[in-house]
């Protein structure tokens, strides 16, 4: 097989399968679905989760790092927030905790998921994966304080009793929230772009590897509706499939935060193929780009678009996490610090990162 028809055969696979989860997202939507019907839904969802990640890779291949990496992270990001607020509305039960608890499982997913399995990927072979601290620890820097402030601080608060936010703490968690994760965008595309290109073991930037001419402006554009509608279909596909998981998660006599979890993960499924495929080719700073920078978008977007349509919702708003989630998060920071400074990890470091990731998963589902 040539070339040009290998390319061929990939972008037709990549503009069918967005366009039939699609299609599969509407006829399935708000209906009770067989077995059969749930694995065919199951089946385009991974379909177009692999159709994101090529649609991402081409346009971050025209527009150059960090900005691949950023559309990604905010894509995925946005269309979260989306199906966030659209199940908060609907006021079904346990929906007062449902933006913390998911927010909270993309934290840590990403966190100690992503940047986990890219540390082990880049760490093969017995090798060392370089990237840059200055810009990896900014980004860390930023997540841990958004995360403290909105998800932390409301345990502690006494102007509303149990872990909430008054309007007014909550205005400012979402204001701070924005305007730190706006003032990083800003830091990472234009003042301080070269600290989050990828790194020679020098610590030199490293140069692009990939040879191949960079896409035209219009297949670009092309790729960036495609990438849409492929990230559109992931998360709507997996809230198809959502009630099915709630009923096994229930039969298997688990907190019903586990289904939370599960969904997290599945619209996380791009930008973790993304990250390892980035790790493989020893470019691990964009892998960490994707990780830090899901996880910023996740809070910097979600908390302030809730706290907007607190305006309208009568319920309460549960932000503050339980004390083991917070051991958790505590965790992870210090270890991703100890792991960030140094410029350069090890298959350690990965491994430590599975291993927290590991407890989160396994105390979500038995707490």
């Amino acid at each position: 097989m040539t070339t040009s028809t290998a390319a061929a055969l990939a972008s037709r696979w990549t503009a069918a399968v967005p366009i039939g989860a699609l299609v599969v997202f509407a006829l399935a939507w708000q209906r009770d679905l067989s077995l059969l019907a749930v694995i065919v839904v199951s089946v385009f969802l991974a379909g177009a989760v692999l159709a994101a990640v090529h649609h991402a890779e081409v346009i971050a291949h025209k527009v150059g790092e960090p900005y691949g990496s950023l559309v990604l992270a905010v894509a995925v990001t946005v269309i979260e927030v989306a199906l966030i607020v659209t199940l908060v509305l609907t006021g079904a039960k346990g929906s007062e905790s449902l933006a913390r608890d998911t927010v909270f499982a993309a934290i840590m997913i990403t966190c100690n998921g992503i940047v986990g399995i890219s540390l082990v990927a880049a760490t093969r072979n017995r090798q060392i994966a370089h990237f840059s601290a200055e810009g990896t620890g900014s980004a860390l820097a930023a997540v841990g304080t958004i995360a403290t402030l909105c998800l932390v601080l409301p345990a502690f608060t006494t102007g509303r009793s149990g872990p909430e936010f008054t309007p007014g703490q909550l205005a400012f968690a979402a204001v701070a929230s924005l305007g730190l994760y706006g003032l990083f965008v800003a830091m990472q595309t234009v003042r301080h772009r070269d600290y989050f290109l990828p790194r020679t073991s020098t610590g030199e930037i490293k140069p692009e590897d990939d040879h191949a001419e960079p896409p035209t402006r219009k297949a670009a554009f092309v790729s960036l509706a495609f990438l849409v509608v492929a990230l559109v279909a992931v998360v709507g596909n997996a809230k198809n499939v959502s009630k099915s998981i709630e009923e096994g998660v229930r039969a298997a006599g688990m907190p019903q935060a586990v289904v939370g979890v599960i969904i997290a993960l599945l619209i996380l499924a791009p930008e973790t193929i993304a990250a390892v495929n980035a790790a493989k080719r020893k470019r691990v700073q964009i892998s960490l780009n994707l990780a830090y920078g899901s996880a910023m978008a996740s809070i910097g977007l979600t908390i302030p678009v809730i706290a907007i349509a607190q305006i309208w919702l009568d319920g309460p708003l549960v932000l503050g996490l339980g004390e083991t989630e917070i051991v958790l998060l505590v965790l992870t920071l210090i270890t991703s610090v100890l792991t960030v400074v140094p410029g350069r990890a090890t298959l350690l470091q990965g491994g430590i990162h599975l291993a927290i990731l590991g407890a989160f998963l396994f105390l979500a589902a038995s707490p």
